[in-house]
């Protein structure tokens, strides 16, 4: 009997310590890793350094005395000691979720965060998921400027922005998303006129849709050059769209976004072009703070993530 209640008040004291130990970050953290299988993806979503958030992994293995994750080049996979864990800290992370409900916050949060964006990224993938965040919060008003070229975020015309380009200067903060992926597309007519002449690679006597000289840094038209070898294109474009546009009547070739060409019913013609573009997600370091910016961040970052295999193109190799 005695030893019984020695036992017990063993149990009581490590579980006293233990709970002493546990940290709610740390368990966050374990949330988010296991949910999007890297850091870099995991501290997006929470907003926190991949230091931080491995530090947290790292302490919160050490107070529960097991290892959490297996590190892989590919990223976290879960320990059978981890995955018994899941359901607890979810457990924890519904009942923190339950004792803030009563405020409210989602419907208290409003005001209008103005996104400067490409127009193809607005059109394709953000408008169609925006209700997502409308019905969360409904009192934000999301400003969408598509003409990004007038929006400069450092001079606060901006409160965020989905950029192509890596931030060299300014007071923003920045955080890499994922990788927008480019192939070359044409019309089915143009397809079925390519395959049966030279095919793939050969494109002598192929006509193209090039960039204008204003967008001469963008990888795309560069690739364009290349190939040209002072040829002229067909046709000289200024936007996406209309590249688009040029490429379904059956004007020529262009270098696309593979979703958005994808999304236009245009055939790939060379998948493996060597071009693609950083998306970084890009916030006004003075607002980085703001929660309705914050909210409006974490859901873009969220979509970007979700759909990388769709921005990437990889399912064009794969299938």
């Amino acid at each position: 009997m005695k030893k019984l209640e020695k036992n017990k008040k063993m149990v009581s004291k490590n579980e006293k310590q233990l709970s002493q130990k546990l940290v709610w970050d740390d368990v966050y953290a374990l949330l988010a890793i296991a949910r999007h299988g890297t850091l870099s993806a995991a501290s997006i979503q929470m907003g926190t350094g991949i230091a931080t958030l491995s530090r947290r992994i790292d302490r919160l293995e050490k107070a529960l005395g097991v290892p959490l994750f297996v590190r892989q080049q590919s990223g976290y996979k879960l320990t059978e000691e981890g995955s018994n864990l899941i359901e607890k800290a979810e457990a924890m992370e519904a009942a923190a979720i339950a004792l803030t409900s009563g405020s409210d916050r989602s419907t208290q949060m409003s005001g209008t965060v103005r996104l400067a964006t490409a127009e193809n990224l607005a059109t394709g993938l953000i408008l169609p998921n925006l209700r997502k965040l409308q019905s969360t919060y409904p009192n934000i008003v999301v400003e969408i400027v598509t003409n990004v070229s007038t929006a400069n975020i450092h001079r606060h015309e901006a409160d965020l922005a989905i950029r192509m380009v890596k931030p060299e200067r300014g007071n923003v903060s920045f955080r890499r998303l994922g990788t927008m992926g480019y192939g070359l597309y044409g019309s089915v007519d143009c397809a079925n006129r390519l395959a049966r002449s030279a095919g793939r690679g050969s494109y002598e006597s192929s006509s193209f849709i090039a960039w204008s000289d204003m967008f001469s840094h963008l990888p795309a038209a560069q690739w364009m050059e290349r190939v040209l070898r002072g040829r002229r294109p067909a046709l000289i474009a200024t936007s996406l769209t209309t590249q688009i546009s040029a490429v379904s009547a059956g004007l020529g070739l262009a270098v696309l976004p593979h979703f958005a060409a994808r999304d236009a019913g245009l055939v790939c013609i060379d998948a493996d072009i060597g071009v693609q573009q950083p998306i970084y997600l890009v916030i006004q370091s003075d607002l980085a703070q703001s929660s309705r910016t914050r909210a409006v961040a974490d859901f873009l970052s969220e979509l970007i993530i979700d759909n990388r295999v769709l921005l990437e193109g990889a399912e064009i190799f794969t299938g």
